[in-house]
């Protein structure tokens, strides 16, 4: 990892002007408009990788999946009239409508399962675009658990029958496992 990056401990002023300077452990000095420069250049060339561009697309895919997850949730709640909060309710026609719902709740399931996989897929699929791996095979990875995760939430608020949300949640782990295996490999010489 270039110093630069590493950690910073002191910043001081120089000469009483807007240049900053900054020491890091090892004394190595660097101003404000370099280190901004570094931090542009390593965006600029991370955008630049095919993989990662390709992991952006599809983690912003997941992120308006969960939102629209989100959004379902809301409207299932106005529908049902089932508030999880007293104000919301007493807004809404009065306190017998602070209550739980089985379809409202259905939806909440699915949208925290979401954020239980797809939280994880975020983190795995960025460290795993930085390995180096083919476009091609990043691809599917990324592809698969998108599927996998779509699927996943239309079985579950649709209420399919089983097994089908518990092979939609499998096809979505398979790449993940998968990338996270890779990810320990690329890295296991550096442990």
């Amino acid at each position: 990892m270039n110093e630069r990056f590493a950690a910073i401990i002191l910043l001081t002023q120089v000469g009483g002007g807007s240049a900053y300077k900054y020491q890091t452990p090892h004394s190595f000095e660097l101003t404000l408009p370099l280190l901004l420069s570094d931090f542009w250049t390593a965006a600029v060339t991370m955008i630049r990788n095919d993989v990662f561009s390709c992991f952006v697309f599809y983690a912003v895919l997941l992120v308006l999946k969960m939102y629209a997850i989100a959004v379902i949730t809301g409207q299932v709640r106005l529908r049902k009239k089932a508030f999880a909060n007293p104000e919301d309710a007493l807004r809404h026609g009065g306190l017998q409508f602070h209550r739980l719902d089985p379809d409202v709740e259905r939806c909440r399931r699915a949208h925290r399962n979401d954020m239980e996989n797809i939280l994880p897929f975020l983190f795995l699929g960025a460290v795993y675009s930085m390995t180096g791996p083919s476009l091609a095979v990043a691809r599917l990875h990324f592809l698969a658990f998108l599927g996998g995760r779509a699927l996943h939430s239309v079985a579950y608020l649709g209420a399919l029958p089983a097994p089908t949300r518990s092979l939609a949640y499998v096809a979505a782990q398979v790449p993940c496992v998968s990338m996270a295996l890779q990810i320990l490999v690329a890295v296991a010489p550096y442990a």
